[in-house]
């Protein structure tokens, strides 16, 4: 008879640090290694960069022109507050995007009585950009606050594990909607597309060249290299002639219009468009979009530090780099980029594809970011990539961040009823209520939260539509009220209350002391 397995054999110790990445945070490839990887990055970033200017600018009256010079301030926006981000802010290696939550509060704006009675659409497009950049430069003031103040700190003692898990899960698993269902919309390039980064990435991740792991450190390139290019085929080969106008928006690489439109070399400048114009009203509905960003970008950081093979941001890191964030807006607002930043959750789920996790890699993509979006043509070229192809990358990348949030439950009692509770209740609510806030708005044209007073519907709605946000609404209250006292154990509290501080491990001062030994003039606490 076999002896009984013991228990080391059935069960996984929980583990600091995610073991099997090939570069952590501050440790690099060869030069030439991680300006490839950088690159990769850039190229991914070039999907949200690209999709959301294409959504709002055409909205706002603008035309093909003017949607890529909004597409390349995003970009050189973008470049800035990552460099920001990864020397001054929190040091991880997140990449600093365009954001989707501030939609809801855009499109207020641009429906607004005042802007849409201007009847040339030139016009009307610079009256709105200006709108938005003045709610930016408003709200921003949040996230500065609340960032500088310490205030984001104090708030982050009433997270734990069982609290957190939900929001760094639903950063990714929230994102649902913008994988498949965008996918899908061509699948003859999407679903290859999909395929073929998983082969590539996963069962072909062992194929070397002169002992270099290829396939795994550059899967996306080569796949986006690939179907970009049977993409083209198809265009070229008229098989999208006479299909509907949907389907050629979406499927050929033709359509964008960016190439064409792009000039040769542009610098984006503050006030580029004009002297932005401010409205309570605007810049209260903003405020909700810019809290949503904070929130889903602490998921984002917990997340990337996970994936860097580094210690959960100490309290005061993760206020710091709410600040730069915050500063980050008020440049999107003073350069007009037509939406916010926060976190890409894409490129963090980049890091645990390619196994780097390196700080150097991401500030050699913000070198890109920055590089490409002055010289137009040549940045255009990249943009013009379909929008199915990145969607299937996402799949996977939201996916694979999505369950680096779950895997915070090893450090939880997941046989006791309330984290049980507590996991299950926030995750359903978190995936249930947005949707619940986007069926309805599909409907009825308009949110849930429908009075006379608009600022109240944006706030109101911004905040539902999230699921990283109602998913920290319904676990904090749930893991802060029910029987907290007596399970400090089972939330994880002894693992995680030695990372609050920054002294509190002695990891923490290599991965997140500021560089140029500023740490003299701002003291951790």
């Amino acid at each position: 008879m076999a002896a009984p397995p013991k228990p080391e054999e059935i069960s996984h110790p929980p583990m600091d640090q995610l073991q099997g990445l090939e570069y952590c945070i501050d440790s690099n490839p060869a030069w030439g290694e991680a300006i490839a990887l950088g690159f990769q990055h850039y190229i991914l970033a070039l999907g949200t960069a690209v999709m959301i200017p294409s959504f709002l600018v055409p909205l706002m009256g603008g035309d093909d022109g003017d949607k890529v010079r909004v597409v390349q301030t995003l970009l050189f926006v973008e470049g800035i507050n990552t460099l920001l981000q990864t020397l001054f802010g929190t040091r991880l290696p997140t990449v600093i995007g365009g954001s989707w939550a501030f939609a809801v509060p855009i499109i207020s704006i641009i429906h607004d009585s005042s802007l849409t009675r201007i009847t040339d659409p030139h016009e009307r497009f610079l009256g709105t950009m200006r709108a938005i950049q003045g709610a930016l430069i408003v709200a921003s003031s949040v996230q500065i606050i609340l960032g500088y103040s310490q205030l984001w700190a104090i708030c982050s003692r009433f997270f734990s594990p069982v609290g957190m898990v939900p929001v760094i899960a639903l950063a990714g698993f929230g994102l649902f909607d913008r994988g498949f269902p965008q996918a899908g919309q061509c699948v003859e390039i999407g679903v290859p597309m999909f395929i073929l980064f998983v082969i590539f990435s996963q069962y072909l991740k062992n194929f070397q060249f002169r002992q270099w792991p290829v396939m795994e450190r550059f899967a996306l390139i080569i796949t986006i290299t690939v179907i970009w290019a049977y993409a083209h085929l198809l265009t070229a080969s008229g098989a999208y002639r006479h299909r509907p106008d949907a389907t050629q928006r979406h499927c050929r690489t033709d359509k964008a219009n960016l190439i064409s439109t792009a000039p040769w070399i542009k610098i984006p400048y503050p006030l580029q468009w004009g002297a932005p114009t401010f409205d309570a009203g605007h810049a209260f509905g903003m405020m909700a979009a810019v809290l949503v960003s904070l929130i889903e970008s602490t998921g984002a950081y917990k997340a990337a530090s996970r994936l860097a093979s580094a210690t959960p941001p100490p309290a005061h890191v993760l206020s710091r780099g709410i600040g730069w964030q915050g500063i980050g807006i008020l440049f999107s607002g003073l350069f007009g980029t037509a939406t916010g930043c926060t976190v890409s959750i894409e490129n963090v789920g980049l890091l645990g594809s390619t196994r780097v996790g390196s700080r150097r890699v991401i500030q050699i993509s913000a070198g890109f970011m920055i590089f490409f979006s002055i010289l137009g043509k040549f940045g255009a070229l990249f943009a013009s990539i379909p929008f199915p192809i990145f969607a299937a990358v996402y799949c996977v990348l939201f996916g694979l961040v999505a369950s680096v949030g779950l895997s915070f439950l090893q450090f939880t009692n997941m046989n006791s009823m309330r984290n049980l509770f507590i996991a299950g209740v926030s995750l359903f609510l978190g995936l249930s209520i947005p949707e619940y806030f986007r069926e309805y708005t599909t409907a009825a044209f308009h949110g849930p939260s429908h009075t006379k007073a608009g600022w109240f519907n944006d706030f109101l709605n911004t905040i539902f539509l999230s699921s990283p946000t109602v998913a920290m609404m319904v676990a904090v209250f749930l893991d802060n009220t029910l029987d907290y006292k007596d399970s400090a154990k089972d939330r994880g509290m002894p693992w995680w209350v030695k990372f609050r501080t920054f002294k509190g491990d002695s990891r923490n001062e290599e991965f997140y002391t500021l560089p140029f030994n500023l740490n003299r003039f701002f003291p951790p606490s």
